[in-house]
């Protein structure tokens, strides 16, 4: 193949490109210059020291940020070729279309179904028996449904802290979403449902693209496919510093301050 034909070919399996992107609090200028792609159906790891801007960049993919009072983007970002920036964008639609997993399992005060049946209420699904699909098939997908079939009026904040996150994601593929965007989803949770959530994650990217913040880096290693390291740089601006394959990054990275914190040097 050809290098024409094969950089064709990595584009067609682009699902978000970042383009020069610069974030700003106010007057504080938090990302710079980030450019990078993300691609189809992978899992996109981004790794660096606290601080950094990690989520924030996680929250640009799905303009979470513009909930924030005084942030101003500069650059882009292409959601299958089309700006997620563009005055034209619905961003409920954006935000059907790239759904978010936060660090704090945020079930809503009411049952599990509900919590489920929510979003695909909101989207236009008026009928029962279509809903108790949509319900019974995201349970499936996150491996809840032998757990919870038989409690699904069950308020969902009497869950364990666990079960909870992974219904927060089974919330979340039950629209559909292209993207899905998880901010650090183990931070609170024990290592038996950390290794679960890592589990479920390498089987739902058969059908999403996945982007996940995480500074655990034994869970980078394990379930991610490409990471971008950032940190800040002498200028106190969130840079990207590399992007690669993880294991080739983990293996031989490219950049002296990529191998000091994957190594634990600092960080």
């Amino acid at each position: 193949m050809d290098e024409q034909a094969q950089k064709s070919e990595q584009d067609q399996n682009v699902k978000l490109k970042i383009n020069a992107l610069n974030l700003y609090y106010g007057d504080f200028h938090a990302l710079g210059d980030i450019t990078f792609d993300i691609y189809d159906r992978a899992i996109t790891a981004i790794i660096g020291p606290s601080g950094c801007g990690k989520s924030t960049l996680l929250r640009v993919f799905n303009r979470m940020n513009d909930l924030i009072p005084g942030v101003k983007v500069e650059g882009d970002v292409l959601l299958d070729d089309a700006s997620i920036y563009d005055k034209a964008m619905n961003v409920v639609a954006l935000r059907q279309k790239i759904g978010m997993v936060f660090q704090r399992p945020n079930v809503f005060p009411m049952s599990v179904y509900d919590n489920i049946a929510i979003g695909p209420k909101r989207h236009g699904v008026r009928n029962a028996r279509e809903l108790d699909n949509i319900v019974e098939q995201s349970l499936v997908r996150v491996a809840l449904w032998n757990e919870l079939k038989d409690s699904l009026k069950k308020p969902a904040l009497e869950l364990s802290p666990g079960q909870q996150q992974l219904l927060c994601i089974a919330r979340t593929v039950a629209v559909e979403p292209l993207v899905i965007l998880f901010d650090e989803p183990c931070s609170r949770l024990d290592p038996e449902s950390t290794m679960k959530i890592g589990e479920l994650m390498l089987d739902l990217v058969r059908a999403f693209t996945i982007i996940i913040v995480t500074h655990n880096m034994e869970q980078a290693v394990r379930v991610s496919d490409m990471a971008a390291f950032l940190m800040i740089g002498d200028d106190r601006i969130g840079k990207l510093v590399e992007y690669a394959p993880t294991l080739d990054m983990f293996s031989a990275p490219k950049d002296q301050r990529t191998e000091d914190y994957i190594t634990g040097r600092f960080g």
